[in-house]
């Protein structure tokens, strides 16, 4: 049974999520003064800050969506993790050392180290909330999805839960706590995943003979869920679908491979005949109802380039030039996120933080190519459920036992718990550093500043939840590519240029920050996803050329950074 809640499963969650909160309040003590509140006195083991980068980094949108996308779309999913992982590369040679020498607190430190101008203290500020809050989207709405099988509990629940835990964590030990969790979530996810993984090969692959038509599962537009026409009653599963329907010849009247090497698996994966969803909509006097069929594809097909991305098979330049403004995007958005460059605050120098982004990228690395396994697992284990793309990781664990299932949900959970507490951190810092004693000039105490820290931590949280219900059909990492075409357009050009071209000026960082800011979030607004996954017009309707702006903003940010940096006085200290 898909949705079936386990004895197991809450008491295994249950055990996570305390230990998580039993942490916090322990490492609360090590969190009162602004130093250690924001950036844990800077005396973070590099080891250890590297794996938090790992559990910071490997979102909701890294385990949930990824493995949903390439359960439900084939190979398309994966270069998500391509492009997430190849991000890392210019973190570590342009970003690491240079930031920690930079900063303190936050990123708009490291802008405004040179300047000391409230306005870019200011753009830089608000860029900072615009980008936590759209990579706290998935989050949300991934932990919702995670409770609705594991507790029983709605989707509401689940994203209420999630935000009540974090804003614990982040308002009791700040980023000494959270550096904990992320570390700890880190390990076990990437330990747990091979697991999984080697579970995947041992049992191999096998046919499916039993009959999968006629059946179709209608979604109508107040969520009822009918099979075959009929509603579909609670614990009622569909009939297997996402499974081999046929092994390759070499296979014979054999009816199950065996073990398989890693190698072996793609082979045979790609040779056999495989069932999975197929979606449509259908609109009558009710609305918009989602069918889904099943539909019987090769695996050579749903290995190759294509599926979900139009822009790698069609002629259409529009759907090209989607696909490598999100490529953009996600290589350029790593280095410029601001929940990921506050961690290289918490280590004691430049060295330091080279050092964490190699384990980083040791340990994200390691994840990203198990995710590829994870994901072909779940299109043939035969416990995909088509409503929701986001639960194929959890419920291919729940295949092998309820014990893995609740240990996998649980690492899950923790998993938003540390991104979200991360992103938490980067918006509260955000408001009492930058906003308030910074650009509003409002004296504060070193108490003064954590307390207003938590209050800011406090509304991030409950902003998150209300964003995490209203954005709940959405897969997660497609939502994520919003938030990295926003921190490349808005954060990227200021650093690099501030960084490598000295004739940069305060005016022309303020301008690249505002005008990338504004111009991904108007595109993405307009796009033709938006319009019709938000808005419920039609494609159509929209009037940007592609949904993806990042091949558009990302240039923009530093042409404007560049043309009012030579129109405005230069800096000082580099006048000849």
């Amino acid at each position: 049974m898909l949705h079936e809640t386990s004895a197991t499963a809450v008491a295994i969650f249950a055990a996570f999520v305390l230990g998580v909160l039993w942490l916090s309040f322990f490492l609360g003590r090590k969190g009162q003064s602004a130093s250690g509140y924001y950036a844990a006195h800077g005396q973070i083991h590099w080891f250890v800050n590297g794996i938090a980068f790992a559990g910071d980094y490997l979102s909701a949108a890294s385990f949930l969506g990824i493995c949903g996308m390439i359960a439900f779309t084939g190979y398309d999913g994966f270069l998500y993790s391509i492009g997430f992982l190849a991000g890392w590369i210019v973190a570590l040679f342009v970003i690491a050392e240079p930031i920690k020498a930079l900063g303190k607190f936050t990123f708009a430190d490291a802008l405004d180290a040179r300047f000391q101008s409230r306005g870019i203290k200011l753009a830089v500020a608000i860029s900072t909330l615009v980008v936590s809050i759209f990579y706290l989207i998935p989050q949300m709405v991934g932990a919702g999805s995670l409770i609705k099988p594991l507790l029983g509990l709605p989707h509401e629940v689940g994203v209420i839960l999630v935000g009540v835990t974090v804003t614990l964590i982040v308002v009791t030990a700040g980023m000494v706590s959270t550096t904990w969790v992320q570390f700890i979530k880190g390990s076990l996810l990437v330990f747990f995943c091979g697991v999984l993984t080697i579970l995947i090969l041992g049992r191999g692959l096998a046919e499916n003979t039993g009959s999968l038509a006629p059946q179709t599962l209608t979604v109508r537009p107040d969520g009822t869920r009918l099979v075959d026409g009929k509603p579909q009653e609670r614990g009622h599963d569909l009939r297997p679908v996402g499974t081999i329907r046929a092994l390759p010849e070499r296979y014979g009247s054999r009816r199950e491979t065996g073990a398989l090497g890693p190698l072996a698996y793609l082979a045979t994966l790609e040779d056999s005949r495989i069932v999975t969803w197929a979606a449509k909509k259908r609109v009558d006097a009710e609305g918009t109802h989602t069918v889904f069929t099943p539909t019987e594809r090769s695996g050579a097909d749903l290995l190759k380039p294509g599926g979900s991305f139009k822009g790698l098979t069609t002629g259409n330049l529009a759907d090209r030039l989607d696909f490598a403004s999100l490529m953009l995007a996600l290589f350029c958005g790593t280095a410029s996120l601001p929940h990921i460059l506050i961690r290289y605050y918490t280590v004691k120098d430049g060295e330091a933080a080279r050092r964490s982004t190699v384990v980083g990228i040791a340990a994200i690395g390691m994840f990203y190519v198990l995710t590829l396994y994870l994901g072909l697992g779940a299109m043939t284990s035969g416990a995909l459920d088509p409503t929701d793309t986001n639960m194929a990781a959890p419920l291919l664990a729940k295949t092998f036992s309820n014990t893995l299932f609740a240990i996998i949900s649980a690492i899950a959970f923790t998993t938003v718990l540390g991104t979200v507490s991360g992103l938490i951190m980067a918006g509260s810092g955000a408001v009492a550093h930058d906003l308030v004693e910074n650009v509003l000039g409002i004296p504060m105490t070193d108490h003064e500043k954590v307390r207003c820290g938590k209050i800011a931590a406090v509304a991030l949280g409950i902003v998150a939840m209300a964003l995490g219900i209203l954005f709940r059909n959405f897969n997660v990492s497609f939502l994520v590519g919003w938030a990295f075409n926003i921190a490349a357009s808005a954060n990227l050009p200021a650093l690099v240029m501030l960084l490598f071209w000295p004739r940069t000026t305060k005016q022309g960082i303020i301008a690249a920050v505002t005008v990338g800011m504004v111009a991904s979030l108007a595109w993405i607004l307009l796009s033709a996803d938006t319009f019709e996954k938000v808005y419920g017009l039609s494609r159509e309707a929209s009037v940007v050329p592609f949904s993806q702006p990042g091949l558009v903003t990302i240039p923009l940010g530093f042409f404007v950074l560049m043309v009012v940096s030579l129109l405005t006085a230069r800096p000082a200290e580099h006048r000849a």
